[in-house]
């Protein structure tokens, strides 16, 4: 393409200097000059279609990696801390679960806000369809068995919320996941809301691209059955 321009400007500069004042023209060359002009004028038309052609193609392979391979999202507030923190950018892939697996336990996901579906949030997935959930003591427990949530601080104790509350059992409805963030003291997650319906769930945080010293393939837990 920088070849095409560099022919479009020479042939404008031959063009505009081929009839300057003071120099003479010999008449017999006009057609010869018109079919210049013309050359030239296919030439501006070909290399604005070339533009024309690779802005489009550019636009319709963003439209494809964005409605079914990753999305790119940022990280806002402070409610998976420390695993993700404010101000952060991510990919999230959208592959995963529409063909390989269905979400699982300790995937980061991200997800159509149930209370209000203008609004993506990133969370932890605690439990799936069937689990049964208990909240007791600041332990979370999936299936009588506490979750290993080694990535948070050893002496958090997650509270209960309006929908989750202590010592009641919770079993996890068919098609919904129950997700918390990983600062369990500054979160609005399914201890407030309830579960996520799978329809709402978007893809898996993948990859961390901002800040520089950050970059890389996110980490998740896996919870023991």
């Amino acid at each position: 393409m920088l070849c095409d321009i560099c022919y479009v400007v020479y042939d404008i500069y031959c063009l505009l200097n081929y009839n300057t004042p003071g120099k003479l023209v010999d008449m017999d060359h006009e057609p010869e000059h018109e079919n210049r002009v013309g050359g030239m004028l296919k030439k501006i038309g070909y290399f604005f279609l070339d533009i024309i052609q690779t802005v489009v193609m550019a636009l319709a392979v963003f439209v494809v990696v964005y409605l079914f391979v990753f999305q790119p999202n940022q990280v806002k507030g402070s409610s998976m801390v420390p695993t993700l923190h404010d101000g952060e950018y991510l990919l999230t892939d959208k592959l995963t679960f529409r063909w390989l697996r269905q979400p699982a336990r300790g995937d980061i996901v991200v997800f159509r806000a149930p209370e209000n579906e203008k609004y993506d949030f990133i969370k932890r997935i605690i439990a799936v369809s069937g689990d049964s959930v208990l909240l007791s003591e600041g332990v979370v427990s999936v299936n009588s068995k506490p979750v290993d949530e080694y990535y948070l601080p050893p002496e958090l104790r997650t509270r209960a919320g309006a929908f989750l509350k202590n010592d009641q059992q919770y079993i996890v409805p068919e098609g919904g996941y129950l997700v918390m963030g990983d600062n369990r003291n500054y979160s609005s997650d399914s201890r407030e809301w309830g579960p996520v319906p799978s329809e709402n769930i978007i893809g898996r945080a993948w990859f961390r691209y901002w800040p520089i010293n950050k970059i890389g393939l996110l980490s998740h837990a896996t919870s023991a059955e």
